[in-house]
């Protein structure tokens, strides 16, 4: 599933590509793609002739800010949400471009150019959320989400709070999205190695001390990856249709029985809530640090 730093690319990419372009139209090839409205026609006639002021991301979902184009009233702009879930593409294309089976949205730019979302698993989702209405009302998950990891409320303090008197294990904890705002298995498993703990750590035992060296490992690791251009294990791939490059330089993650980067030690996998974890046992006590 893309996590942050592939939500972040897709982000840029998305504004480097698709900004004040009036949108013409659109075809939904997969009726269960649109989440919002309920009426295919309603979603196709909601977006069209406006234009795309910005990309916003919270957590892993990302947020086009409609504006009128020179053709289109004031009453049709609103917002275009997308999740990509476990599979999803966005990918800027020229029209002409054969479509791959597994597109399911399609939206029009002139120049005959288009955005496609293509989907394998089908579990990705759009939506037209229109104007007056509060889109956290239509987009629900978004009402979940804790703070962004780039944003000023997540601080030292504020991780704290989050993870005090739980006890559950520290990598299960960090992939709930109302602990910490589109972490998951990769940059959770990245994180705990950078941080010196152990995945299998319940939270409640974690020392301020830990707590400030996981909270910048967070951030330092999802910055590595998006100037990376994120993961690619399988789906992944930018506007452009570009493989992320983080999983060459990954520390721990996906990379069971290989040597430690920093010790040699075999890097451990083992299953956690459901989750593969993986961890190198030397370098991850409980006061190990990594830089």
């Amino acid at each position: 599933m893309p996590e942050l730093p592939e939500v972040e690319t897709v982000r840029r990419g998305l504004n480097q590509l698709t900004l004040n372009q009036e949108i013409t139209g659109g075809d939904v090839l997969l009726d269960r793609t649109i989440a919002y409205p309920f009426s295919i026609g309603e979603f196709v006639d909601g977006i069209q002739k406006n234009a795309i002021a910005t990309w916003h991301r919270r957590g892993k979902y990302l947020l086009a800010e409609l504006a009128p184009s020179s053709s289109s009233s004031p009453s049709s702009i609103g917002w275009l949400g997308v999740h990509l879930r476990m599979t999803g593409q966005l990918l800027w294309l020229h029209r002409n471009e054969p479509l791959h089976k597994h597109t399911r949205v399609r939206l029009f730019f002139g120049e005959h150019q288009e955005l496609r979302f293509v989907d394998q698993r089908t579990f990705g989702k759009m939506w037209w959320v229109p104007p007056g209405i509060a889109v956290e009302s239509i987009m629900t998950g978004l009402a979940k989400l804790a703070a962004d990891p780039f944003s000023p409320e997540f601080t030292v303090e504020y991780l704290a709070v989050k993870l005090q008197n739980r006890r559950r294990p520290i990598k299960t904890a960090l992939l709930d999205q109302s602990v910490v705002a589109g972490l998951g298995n990769i940059y959770a498993d990245e994180a705990l190695f950078k941080s010196g703990i152990l995945p299998e750590t319940l939270c409640i035992d974690l020392q301020l001390k830990q707590i400030e060296r996981l909270q910048t490992a967070i951030i330092q690791v999802l910055e590595t990856s998006i100037e990376a251009g994120g993961t690619t294990f399988s789906n992944f791939l930018s506007v452009k249709g570009v493989n992320g490059n983080y999983g060459g330089v990954a520390w721990v993650y996906n990379r069971a029985g290989e040597p430690c980067r920093v010790c040699g030690t075999a890097i451990q996998r083992i299953r956690l809530a459901g989750r593969s974890s993986h961890f190198c046992l030397q370098c991850q006590t409980l006061r190990g640090v990594r830089s």
